[in-house]
């Protein structure tokens, strides 16, 4: 089997080549792609692999963009962390999908349907159900609702606080969030049970999950500085209980977010 595997972030792109050579140790994985510009200068000079391992979200756009202008009939397992919408269109045209972090036993039943449709000629049903999933995105295609007011616990009372106060959310124990305006700071409980949760709220050109503790609003970076080691430290207008750290993996992502807007 040859298997190309497109995504942007090198940790987990090494971690699924050593999932895939557990799983599959004769695959050859013919190569690994971060970017929609690489991939479809790939395809103009290599023949379609047997099976496709691709991230939504890449460095300059997403891997849809792949499939809209270049011929691709074979499958495709897509990996996401958070494109819920997406995942539902996946589930309704028969295509497989992980969630990050990519599951072992996920990938290996995965493997296994490919393994199962190999020896019939698909080609025209992978086809079919691409552009299928291409034209169902597009008809969801509208103004997302972000969520733009929060209720939290200040003492025995409900508050309710708007997006524009928001200096972050972080988690430690309980998910909290924290407020800045005109340098007052408080520390409100909220009833969210994640970080990830808070997250499928939240306009994503506003606020940044840094880490598995916080998410940041954009409005509240003071600055940030990179360290010899590649990762950043944010500074916000309001003190955190801990530094915020931006791993190196993450600090791209991070720059071309905060210079945006």
């Amino acid at each position: 089997m040859k298997l190309l595997i497109i995504e942007d972030e090198p940790l987990v792109a090494k971690n699924l080549e050593k999932l895939v050579q557990e799983l599959e140790p004769s695959a050859t994985i013919v190569s690994v792609i971060g970017s929609v510009k690489d991939t479809l200068t790939w395809f103009k000079v290599h023949q379609a692999p047997d099976l496709i391992l691709s991230d939504i979200q890449l460095s300059d756009g997403v891997s849809f963009d792949i499939f809209q202008e270049a011929a691709i009939s074979c499958p495709i397992i897509f990996t996401t962390a958070y494109d819920e919408y997406a995942i539902r269109a996946f589930k309704l045209n028969s295509i497989d999908y992980l969630l990050k972090p990519i599951d072992k036993s996920e990938l290996s039943c995965a493997f296994e349907k490919f393994r199962r449709n190999k020896h019939t000629d698909r080609s025209d049903v992978y086809q079919g159900q691409i552009e299928n999933l291409l034209s169902d995105l597009k008809n969801r295609v509208t103004t997302p609702k972000y969520k733009t007011r929060f209720t939290a616990h200040h003492q025995r009372s409900i508050v309710a606080v708007t997006e524009n106060k928001v200096a972050c959310f972080y988690r430690d124990e309980v998910i909290w969030l924290q407020t800045f305006s005109e340098g007052d700071s408080q520390r409100l409980i909220t009833d969210y049970n994640s970080l990830d949760e808070v997250e499928e709220l939240l306009n994503p050109e506003q606020f940044f999950r840094a880490n598995r503790q916080f998410i940041v609003n954009k409005s509240a970076i003071e600055s940030y500085r990179t360290h010899f080691t590649g990762k950043i430290e944010l500074k916000l207008l309001v003190s955190t209980k801990e530094e915020i750290i931006i791993s190196k993996e993450k600090a791209h992502q991070f720059r071309g977010w905060f210079e945006l807007g």
